[in-house]
């Protein structure tokens, strides 16, 4: 795949460094960006000499989130080769979106979650939203000293993005706080929740987490593998992929709800800004196309 959004290095033996390019938007995911992550991932996946893979970003910002200025994303979609086997994106309702979400939502955070290989996400200034679903699959976060991170959905009319890992990666009661007021969580306060493995300074975020990659790199790759899985297993017992599955179905729930009161999948009752102009001019960014 020839690649736009975003660059592959090699800055160490046997590490691979992915790297989110746009800054002009904070690395706002539109669906090219997506699918060439995704492909990026799954080359450094299967590429025998990469031990280690880590996913970072150019610019002031990590990820501000989905692109809501993306038009025509169905007719985006068509360009890339599904790599699940959701169907029916073109189907009105919420058929149609729940398919799409299906795909390029959480099912690429799950794909990238299962890597058996060790990831790491390097994040500096704001993860926002949807850009929490490029870190969460991630098995090691190293965050600047100025990360924040929030999930500011709810004021959308949404339970919160597709990636439901909030209680899993927070706690349940500051999953909630978070959730509810939308204000984010500094770096230090998330290491201190587990969420995030090291605090750094942020003109020493690249070299320390490459320093981490390189330690982890020396390790026998199957005994890696064999620690993520069973690491992973653990969480999965706990119920969290059935929970992840109930809290999509209530996201699409509240599309739906939206779409019947407001005409559009989220309510505008509640935005702010730039976005809230965007959905009171009828210019609504998810507006589907006839039925084919």
């Amino acid at each position: 795949m020839e690649r736009s959004t975003i660059l592959v290095e090699q800055p160490a033996e046997h590490v691979a460094r992915i790297v989110l390019n746009r800054p002009e938007t904070r690395n706002a995911q539109d669906t090219r960006l997506l699918y060439e992550l995704n492909d990026a991932l799954d080359e450094a996946a299967h590429d025998p000499q990469v031990r280690v893979i880590i996913v970072a970003a150019n610019g002031k910002d990590f990820s501000s989130g989905h692109d809501l200025r993306e038009r025509g994303h169905l007719e985006t979609q068509d360009q890339f080769r599904p790599v699940g086997t959701q169907a029916n994106y073109h189907a009105p309702g919420a058929e149609g979106r729940m398919a799409r979400e299906e795909e390029i939502y959480l099912g690429f955070c799950e794909r990238w979650r299962n890597i058996p290989k060790p990831t790491i996400a390097a994040v500096q200034g704001r993860c926002i939203s949807g850009g929490l679903m490029l870190v969460w699959p991630m098995d090691l976060i190293v965050a600047a000293d100025d990360a924040q991170f929030s999930d500011v959905v709810v004021a959308m009319g949404i339970i919160g993005v597709e990636y439901f890992a909030h209680p899993w990666e927070v706690g349940v009661r500051k999953a909630k706080e978070m959730l509810f007021t939308g204000r984010p969580i500094s770096a230090e306060e998330a290491r201190m929740l587990g969420m995030v493995n090291q605090v750094v300074p942020r003109a020493e975020l690249a070299a320390r987490t490459l320093d981490l990659a390189k330690e982890i790199a020396t390790k026998p790759t199957f005994a890696v593998k064999s620690v993520k899985q069973a690491v992973n297993a653990a969480q999965d017992a706990q119920g969290r992929h059935v929970a992840f599955q109930t809290a999509f179905a209530i996201h699409h729930l509240n599309h739906s709800h939206a779409m019947e009161v407001f005409g559009v999948p989220v309510d505008p009752t509640g935005i702010h800004g730039s976005v809230r102009k965007t959905y009171k001019e009828g210019e609504e960014p998810f507006r589907r196309p006839e039925p084919r």
